[in-house]
């Protein structure tokens, strides 16, 4: 399986702008450039669409993970944070918050941290991952 994405840049970095779609449309011809990474103008950034990937690939994942130790979540909320500093993507915090009927918050923590380390975008991104995982 591949899944793509298109990006198109238009004139200097600072000055310019761009757009940004995906193979299945959910996104496209997002607008991104200097100011809705580095400042608070409104479009996407290369950061936040990270965020966006990290959090739904790990939500997913730990409702695998959860029903191979026999449980049902009702509902999981991830939420990841990417940093940026300077000119480096250092690091995706995660917090974690799931409704999982009768279990434990020992448990659930084995879970949430097998799955921090399993799921497919934590193994993909070469930076430090933490997190921080709860029961609701």
């Amino acid at each position: 399986m591949k899944r793509s994405s298109t990006a198109i840049w238009h004139g200097p970095g600072k000055e310019g702008s761009g757009t940004v779609t995906a193979q299945s449309k959910v996104l496209d011809k997002a607008f991104y450039a200097y100011g809705s990474r580095f400042e608070e103008e409104k479009g996407t950034n290369p950061e936040e669409l990270i965020a966006a990937a990290h959090a739904s690939c790990y939500s997913m994942k730990l409702s695998f993970v959860l029903g191979e130790a026999g449980y049902t979540p009702d509902v999981i909320e991830v939420t990841s944070t990417v940093t940026l500093e300077k000119t480096d993507i250092t690091e995706s915090h995660l917090e974690v918050r799931a409704r999982v009927p009768g279990m434990h918050s020992e448990r659930f923590a084995e879970c949430a941290e097998k799955t921090r380390v399993e799921c497919p975008v934590s193994k993909a991104l070469n930076m430090k991952i933490t997190m921080k995982a709860s029961l609701i």
